[in-house]
């Protein structure tokens, strides 16, 4: 086998474990690492399972940058030119994002258990990591290599993996849908102008925690009226009531 075409089939095994972890992408919440997954009942998601679901995600993105024989240059798999720079300025943008949602859903910042921090702020990191190596990475730099203008394949990107994650299954969070959305554009177009996913996975990481860290979900706010405080509230007697006990009762008589 010559060295082009030994080089080709690389290219088309890197092409397919893409394909295989979009779908591994699709499975997150099987997997318990999908941004809308929390305890429910008191119950944790499977640390095993959900470990299984980083290691094979990562795993898969490690293999295709050994496999492919120029992931960086074509694939985007590298920190790219200025992309620290960049990704500290979306950063930014993306923790006053997650302050607004907050405002506007709660009207304040709501911090989340702290129990919940070391679980949650986990699962945000690696999956962003996984998300823009896959979808900013090599589905994007796929797109383009096959020819698809870069805009339009920024484009396509950002759909696949708004979708990927389900944010835009029935009953979920709208907010959380467009920002997965923004994420994937704005994501895709700092990959394109500094050639790597380090802008990309630093603004992305950051506003997955800031959103964590300002509502108190990972990723899909319970609906209005629904938050523990807000039931509490409605069970409180209204102000300048007062409850009267059956001892209170007896001695009013």
């Amino acid at each position: 086998m010559d060295e082009g075409t030994l080089q080709t089939f690389r290219t088309f095994i890197a092409f397919g474990l893409t394909l295989l972890l979009v779908m591994l992408r699709l499975e997150a919440q099987r997997f318990g690492a999908a941004e809308y997954d929390e305890p429910t009942g008191g119950r944790l998601p499977s640390f095993w399972r959900r470990l299984s679901w980083y290691v094979v995600g990562v795993g898969g993105v490690i293999t295709i940058l050994w496999i492919h024989p120029s992931p960086g240059l074509e694939l985007f798999l590298s920190p790219g030119d200025g992309g620290i720079q960049l990704g500290f300025a979306l950063a930014g943008a993306g923790v006053a994002i997650a302050v607004g949602i907050a405002m506007w859903r709660y009207r304040h910042v709501r911090l989340p258990d702290v129990a919940s921090y070391p679980g949650a702020i986990l699962n945000e990191i690696a999956t962003a990591f996984v998300d823009e190596a896959v979808f900013r990475g090599a589905l994007l730099g796929f797109l383009v290599i096959v020819g698809v203008e870069p805009n339009v394949a920024i484009l396509a990107q950002a759909l696949t993996y708004t979708l990927a994650t389900r944010l835009g299954a029935p009953g979920r969070n709208r907010a959380m849908f467009l920002l997965s959305l923004i994420i994937g554009l704005v994501a895709g177009w700092a990959t394109a102008l500094t050639g790597g996913i380090a802008a990309s996975f630093l603004g992305h990481a950051v506003t997955r925690v800031a959103v964590f860290l300002t509502t108190g979900h990972a990723g899909q706010p319970a609906a209005r009226g629904d938050e523990i405080e807000e039931i509490e509230r409605r069970r409180r007697a209204p102000e300048g009531w007062r409850i009267v006990t059956g001892r209170d009762a007896g001695r009013e008589r």
